[in-house]
């Protein structure tokens, strides 16, 4: 059996119930919207390069997050790895996370989400992403019963 839910760096609020849940009753979970649509592979270069440009809601989002991914794309760099691939390799470290569903568009994409199966994220790149991107923290009026 599985669970299916919208989980990455940005969106964490399985964490609350669902992911320990999974965990405890031997369940995997499998994330789509790995990368949240995207912002998590490299947007802000891609759009400083100009191999891609944004416009409405997704330049939107990223205005206002602009310099959460540019320090997450700055540390993305100094490990050497492609954003995308930290993206995944971080999924892959949570617990009950079995595999997440990517969809990649390019032979490039593949490759770097091969490749995250690969890329071990010590303790302090975790904790630096946890930083960038808190977890959720559970808080009494996170249940309703």
């Amino acid at each position: 059996m599985s669970e299916q839910s919208i989980y990455n760096l940005i969106v964490r609020n399985v964490e609350a119930e669902v992911l320990p849940a999974a965990e405890a009753y031997g369940l995997g979970v499998i994330p789509w919207s790995p990368l949240q649509g995207g912002l998590l592979g490299g947007v802000v270069r891609k759009e400083r390069d100009g191999s891609r440009r944004y416009a409405g809601r997704a330049a939107e989002t990223i205005e206002s997050r602009r310099s959460q991914l540019e320090a997450y794309e700055d540390l993305c760099t100094e490990l050497g790895e492609e954003p995308g691939t930290v993206g995944l390799a971080w999924l892959l470290s949570r617990p009950a996370v079995t595999a997440p569903i990517v969809g990649p568009r390019t032979p490039e994409h593949f490759t770097s989400a091969l490749r995250a199966v690969e890329v071990d994220l010590d303790e302090k790149t975790l904790a630096r992403l946890d930083e960038l991107f808190p977890g959720h923290k559970t808080a009494p009026e996170d249940y309703a019963w």
